[in-house]
């Protein structure tokens, strides 16, 4: 076919292959050699700037602070280097695959959580419990984020306030690791308190006492610590400004808080490894105890942790892959990405376990007697440990700068989710104009629900929605959106997508995976998290059964979006049975594709969707010789000119001036 053939004639364009017909040598976007190359931007909802934003944001957004006050304590706790091998296991056969699955199915529909859903819209309930759970996280993890920061502020000093025991806050039980003022007071004391059952260390005072001002019960909500609260205004200001833009601004702000963290890494590293005792930590930390491998719980908490430290479920990953361009290879991010995340958890674990031993050698202790895990790491153990050391304000300001920027690179993510759910759903010019207005909205709203939290029993509501808000409820929604989509959508429907999408189709091992794999590996967590329950404590306090019936809430309110928002699609859908409106429910909304008309090829070329109930898509009008006589008047330099054949596909041809 001739290009003065396709400019006067409006028959299809020939196709080669099953899904677009493609110049010989094009490259993979489409592009023929010599010709104006037509970018792949959705001008109307926005681009990255570049993948390395993409995958810097992606990075950040997976490694937060789990990868360092979790899966250290889980390694050594599960048999050392023996729980690797799980690990790993788990990486490759869950972890890499539902990676793969989110990124793939935002980046295809270039729509976030919730407009994801035209898939097929019964279950856009799943988006709405990925809100939820999106807006738990978000509140607690941003009080977190806010403590860093005081921490931070707190180490601008000579000497850090939790170092000796003789401030207002400290008990007559505390002793501290470099000394004590308190008479009578030597390291051979502060070694027998560390056998005995009384010791608490100044750190821990400074946290429960001062920092918390902890009170007796969880319903004792007491006043709230002002200092805390001026730290949450500072965290959601900063994570606003970073996003003002949307992932314009947050896009060039990863360039930093994703890479920053690992400069610290290595700096502690380094001073770690040089420490006395600091290789008896790290053979704690990965010592294999091969007998371990036999336990399911070992097994258990291997997959809990690749699941819930890659942010599966959250609606973060579907909505940071949203902003791709359409032909980017998610396949290959999904691997980068999920393979940094591990890496770097373990690579925290030696940072971490390097100076605990140096700790436990200081006090004649077992590594045992000082390791911990989540808050009680973060902001007790390793504080502490970081007092023995010289310059110690200048390796606090380098961890909690550290646990900032981890903790800001998720949170990016998290209230980007909520922004793009709001944004997409409502799509008027209006709403995507002023999408800051929203992100400021969303922010504020945020701060508000996370004032409680920082009450004298703020601690232990944090710990409850941690534990409760986002756990079983991650692992039912991930468990559904596979269902959904290999066996609701179809998963051969789905391949040809994603190999319409890359250009080439899911390797045979993520299709395995995606259809039998990981759903067993989910429902075997879901399992796992039900045998293992145990009612949640804070140190020595048991939490009321009030507060469990509260948590639970928290749990069911995301999972109980998905059947009431499927009740409510069928009830409103066309047809006068129950199994005609089921077939209406569950089939693909009109509009379901790829975002830009250039993409929708194949079965999704307009030519398809001809006739379809709400439809106003069709073959595009061919353009009159005298319109492009026309269009040849006005320019002077050489245009382009694109035909949309009735096939979808798309033809560029630089008309020169006659």
């Amino acid at each position: 076919v001739s290009e003065t053939d396709v400019r006067s004639s409006c028959d299809p364009l020939p196709k080669e292959g099953p899904f677009s017909w493609r110049p010989r040598s094009t490259f993979q976007n489409g592009a023929v050699p010599g010709e104006p190359v037509k970018k792949d931007e959705n001008t109307r909802r926005g681009n990255w700037g570049n993948q390395i934003e993409f995958v810097l944001t992606s990075v950040g957004y997976a490694v937060g602070l789990g990868n360092v006050w979790r899966f250290p304590y889980l390694c050594y706790r599960n048999g050392g280097g023996a729980f690797m091998f799980p690990y790993f296991i788990m990486l490759v056969f869950c972890g890499i695959p539902l990676f793969f699955l989110e990124l793939s199915f935002g980046q295809f529909a270039s729509l976030g959580c919730l407009g994801v859903w035209k898939v097929s819209p019964m279950f856009k309930g799943v988006g709405y419990g990925m809100m939820v759970v999106s807006t738990y996280i978000g509140i607690y993890y941003n009080v977190v984020i806010c403590i860093a920061f005081y921490y931070f502020f707190m180490s601008m000093t000579n000497l850090l306030p939790w170092t000796y025991c003789n401030n207002p806050w400290n008990t007559p039980d505390c002793s501290g690791v470099v000394g004590t003022s308190r008479p009578n007071g030597s390291l051979a004391n502060v070694t027998g308190m560390v056998n005995g059952t009384k010791r608490t260390s100044p750190s821990e005072e400074y946290w429960r006492n001062y920092v918390l001002n902890i009170s007796d019960d969880i319903g004792n909500f007491g006043e709230v610590r002002l200092p805390i609260l001026g730290c949450l205004a500072v965290s959601w200001v900063v994570v606003f400004l970073c996003l003002i833009r949307g992932v314009k601004s947050s896009g060039k702000v990863v360039y930093f808080t994703a890479t920053f963290p690992y400069v610290v890494l290595t700096i502690l590293f380094v001073r770690g490894i040089t420490l006395e005792g600091a290789i008896d930590g790290i053979k704690y930390y990965l010592t294999p105890q091969w007998k371990m491998i036999l336990d399911a719980k070992v097994w258990g908490d291997a997959a809990s942790q690749i699941f819930y430290s890659l942010g599966c479920a959250w609606g973060g990953l579907i909505t940071m892959a949203s902003y791709n361009k359409f032909h980017n290879n998610c396949y290959r991010d999904s691997i980068i990405i999920s393979i940094t995340n591990c890496a770097t958890s373990v690579y925290a674990g030696f940072v971490i376990f390097s100076i605990l031993g140096f700790m436990a050698h200081h006090l004649g202790v077992d590594v045992s007697a000082v390791a911990d895990h989540g808050p009680g790491l973060a902001f007790v153990a390793y504080p502490e440990a970081l007092t023995l050391l010289p310059i110690s304000p200048l390796w606090s300001l380098l961890f909690f700068f550290m646990l900032i920027l981890l903790g800001l690179g998720t949170q990016f993510c998290l209230l980007e989710t909520l922004v793009t759910a709001i944004v997409d759903e409502i799509g008027t010019d209006w709403i995507i104009k002023h999408k800051t207005l929203v992100t400021l909205g969303v922010a504020i709203v945020g701060f508000l629900l996370g004032v409680p939290l920082t009450t004298r029993a703020g601690i232990y509501w944090l710990l409850l929605m941690d534990n409760y808000a986002a756990s079983f409820s991650l692992v039912i929604i991930s468990c559904i959106m596979c269902i959904c989509i290999m066996y609701v959508y179809g998963h051969r429907n789905y391949f040809k997508d994603v190999e319409m999408m890359l250009g080439f189709p899911p390797p045979f091992f993520f299709r395995m995976c995606w259809r039998f794999i990981s759903p067993v590996i989910i429902t075997f967590i879901l399992i796992f998290t039900v045998i293992q329950y145990k009612p949640i404590t804070y140190n020595k306090y048991i939490y009321p059964g009030w507060s469990l019936v509260i948590g639970f809430c928290m749990a069911l309110s995301s999972v109980i979006c998905i059947p009431l928002y499927g009740l409510y699609k069928i009830a409103t859908s066309e047809g006068s049975t129950f199994s005609e409106r089921l077939k209406s429910a569950v089939k693909p909304h009109w509009s379901w594709g790829p975002a830009l008309q250039e993409h929708r090829v194949g079965r999704y070329a307009p030519s398809s969707l001809l006739g379809a109930p709400g439809s106003d898509i069709g073959v595009e009008a061919c353009p009159f010789k005298e319109e492009l006589k026309e269009e040849e008047k006005e320019k002077r330099d050489e245009i382009s000119l694109t035909i949309q054949g009735s096939n979808g596909s798309t033809h560029t041809s630089p008309l020169p001036m006659a």
